[in-house]
């Protein structure tokens, strides 16, 4: 086979005459097969056609074809027959849908029309549950704040005290006390919050003023003053109070040593407050001096925020210690009743390795509700206000809220007797 513009079909058997060129479009061809009119051209000695373009009878030189246009009638005619035309846009927009007949007469068809969708169903990507990311974020700050004023926590029979202890100082004692009394308090619980913690950092917490010459609970310890006489409202949350601390109680310590009775100094305070509360939280500083005593004594259950790190767990065993020796000589009805994980990060192992050590020790002690790290809980006491208020569609917010209720919960189901 040479490389002259034609190729051979193996499956045509016939003379030279009967090949077919690859290019049809020179002068002299016709589409029934025919040989063209003329002497044929001699080959040269190599077997190559002489470059004589008027001696070429097939494949002419591109100049000889374009200056020579024709176009083949016989092919034309026997394939546009074969080849389907593309209508306009104008005429498939205004034309009828039809369809052929029996009778190969035009039919019109009623065009096509989509069946309504059925309400019912509902796609797998857009579920009904499947709400976007504010409005979740929305529904949980309703829920949070509660602007109805219900009572949707339960509260409980008698009066219960809590002491927030841990001896170990930035677990989040402060800000696990102030977000729980926010939030018992925003969903129909009477609370009050002590601050012992000479930084007053409660206070700063909940936007009480505690400067220097502010009655705070120094007072009450030292000098007897009655604890409703220091006590303010909330400003923003109803039903919420605090005895606010200055730094006058730094000094407290040293003077309790020579008062009588002095681990019982705030017991009998919060006894004499003619006033009933649901829910009394005493922050208390990262010491095991008189004043977490005092806490301890006047508590008759002890919430423990425990840090998911192995600094938090170190210094644990001491507190429990602590709280044993208060129980045999001071406070018999004291029990450690509530442990809370606070600034867990589930990134790490390390904080699943301690939240298992947790609750295999504590049991059922342990809240289920865990407190994440979280940013917005740390800048709400820049703003004088708790997480539950700044952000209430945070994870931080809505991890206490249900810390909270879960407190609330147990309290409801198990009467709390001992603090008759």
């Amino acid at each position: 086979m040479h490389d002259d513009g034609r190729y051979d079909d193996p499956r045509v058997t016939g003379s030279a005459n009967d090949r077919v060129s690859r290019e049809t479009n020179y002068p002299g061809w016709s589409p029934d097969g025919a040989a063209p009119s003329g002497p044929a051209p001699a080959e040269s000695p190599g077997g190559h056609r002489p470059a004589d373009g008027a001696s070429r009878p097939g494949n002419s030189p591109a100049d000889a074809r374009s200056a020579q246009p024709h176009r083949n009638t016989a092919a034309a005619a026997r394939f546009e027959s074969a080849v389907p035309h593309q209508p306009t846009p104008d005429v498939v927009r205004d034309a009828a849908p039809t369809a052929v007949g029996p009778d190969a007469s035009a039919v019109p068809v009623e065009p096509y029309t989509a069946p309504p969708a059925d309400p019912s169903l509902v796609s797998r990507e857009t579920g009904e549950d499947d709400d976007p990311p504010l409005a979740m974020e929305a529904m949980r700050a309703v829920q949070i704040l509660n602007p109805s004023g219900e009572v949707t926590m339960p509260r409980p029979e008698r009066t219960r005290v809590m002491c927030v202890a841990n001896q170990k100082g930035g677990v989040g004692k402060t800000t696990t006390t102030v977000n729980l009394a926010v939030a018992l308090a925003l969903h129909g619980n009477r609370v009050l919050v002590i601050d012992l913690d000479p930084q007053g950092n409660a206070s700063t917490g909940l936007n009480v003023p505690h400067h220097t010459g502010v009655p705070d609970v120094y007072d009450c310890l030292i000098n007897s003053v009655p604890l409703s006489d220091v006590a303010q409202a909330v400003e923003g949350i109803p039903n919420l109070w605090c005895v606010p601390a200055t730094i006058d109680l730094a000094g407290a310590e040293i003077e309790l040593v020579s008062v009588v009775a002095r681990e019982s100094r705030l017991d009998r305070a919060i006894t004499a407050y003619p006033g009933h509360f649901d829910y009394v939280f005493i922050d208390c500083p990262p010491s095991l001096g008189l004043l977490t005593v005092n806490a301890l004594v006047a508590a008759q259950e002890v919430l423990i925020p425990i840090q998911c790190e192995y600094y938090a767990l170190e210094g644990l065993n001491q507190l429990i210690n602590n709280i044993n020796l208060v129980r045999q000589h001071l406070n018999p009805k004291l029990e450690v009743s509530t442990i809370l994980l606070t600034m867990y990060d589930r990134r790490t192992r390390l904080a699943d390795a301690v939240e298992q050590d947790v609750r295999n020790h504590f049991g059922d002690k342990v809240l289920r509700s865990v407190i994440p790290r979280n940013v917005r809980v740390s800048e709400a006491p820049s703003y004088g206000q708790s997480v539950m208020t700044y952000d209430p569609g945070s994870r931080g917010a809505t991890s206490y809220f249900e810390a909270a209720q879960e407190i609330a919960e147990r309290g409801a189901m198990e009467p709390v007797s001992r603090n008759a």
